[in-house]
C-alpha cells in the first residue's frame, strides 16, 4: 500500500495540545483516503524550503520514501519572510530551485511528487475579494514550476480563496484562530491570526485538498495509482 508523505509549513502540520484548538489540515487529510494508506504528516510549524532543507529533514523523509509512495509539498508562507535569512527565499530563483529539489528527490526513489500551492493567507481587499497577494509570488512560482518539470499541482491557494469568498470576511473568521481573551487558558490574552486554522478550518482545508486530489487523479496518469485509495 501507498503511503502518502507531507512536507510543509504549520498550515498543514500536526499541532500539540498546547496550542488547541489550532490545527493544521494535514492531520485530517486521513478522513479521506481508505485506512490501508498511511498519512505520515512530516510538516513543521515555521520551516521554509530553505529551513526544512537545511534542517536536514527532506533527507530523513528520504530515508522513507518507497517506490509508489507520494510527497504533498506545500511551502510559501514562511519562504516569504524578508527579515529571517535562515528561512527566506526569492520567489524565482531558490524557492524554485528548492521546489525542484523536492520533486527531484521523490522521482528518485520512484515515489510521486504532488505540488500543492500555499493556503492563502484570510486577508481582504477594499472592495471586499481575497487579496491575490496574501501569499505573495510563491503561488504562482510553484505552478510554473509544475509546469516546467510536469508535475501535477493542487491549486489550493485558489481553492481556499474561492472558499472565503464564499463564506465572506466575517463567516470566514471561523476557519481561524480568533479567539477573545479569556477563551482559552493556553490563549488567556486571546488571538486573532488570519494564517493559522481552527479544527473547523483545517477540516475545512483538508476538504479542499482531496477534492483537489481527486480531480487531478483523473488527469494525471502519475497518480492512478491512488485514485483505488480516495474516498471523497
Amino acid at each position: 500500500m501507498p503511503t502518502i508523505y507531507i512536507a510543509g509549513d504549520s498550515t498543514a502540520a500536526q499541532k500539540g495540545g498546547g496550542e488547541w484548538p489550532m490545527a493544521g489540515w494535514g492531520e485530517f487529510l486521513q478522513a479521506y483516503v481508505s485506512r490501508e494508506v498511511r498519512i505520515m504528516n512530516r510538516a513543521m510549524n515555521g520551516r521554509s524550503t530553505r529551513s526544512f532543507l537545511a534542517e536536514g529533514r527532506l533527507t530523513d523523509l528520504e530515508r522513507d520514501l518507497l517506490p509508489g509512495d507520494f510527497l504533498l509539498i506545500q511551502f510559501g508562507h514562511n519562504d516569504q519572510k524578508l527579515e529571517d535569512p535562515l528561512r527566506y527565499t526569492e520567489p524565482h530563483t531558490e524557492y524554485r530551485q528548492n521546489l525542484k529539489s523536492f520533486i527531484d528527490s521523490a522521482r528518485s526513489r520512484e515515489a510521486v511528487p504532488l505540488l500543492l500551492t500555499s493556503v492563502s493567507r484570510r486577508r481582504f481587499t477594499a472592495d471586499g475579494e481575497p487579496d491575490p497577494q496574501a501569499v505573495g509570488l510563491y503561488p504562482q512560482v510553484m505552478r510554473e514550476v509544475a509546469v516546467e518539470t510536469g508535475t501535477p499541482l493542487l491549486d489550493i491557494f485558489a481553492a481556499s480563496q474561492q472558499l472565503y469568498r464564499t463564506l465572506g470576511a466575517e463567516a470566514s473568521m471561523e476557519l481561524f484562530m480568533h479567539l477573545p481573551p479569556g477563551n482559552r487558558p493556553n490563549y488567556p490574552d486571546g488571538i486573532a491570526d488570519d494564517t493559522h486554522f481552527s479544527q473547523a478550518g483545517a477540516q475545512k482545508i483538508a476538504a479542499l485538498v482531496a477534492e483537489a486530489l481527486v480531480e487531478s487523479v483523473s488527469q494525471s496518469a502519475a497518480l492512478a495509482g491512488l485514485q483505488p485509495y480516495l474516498r471523497v
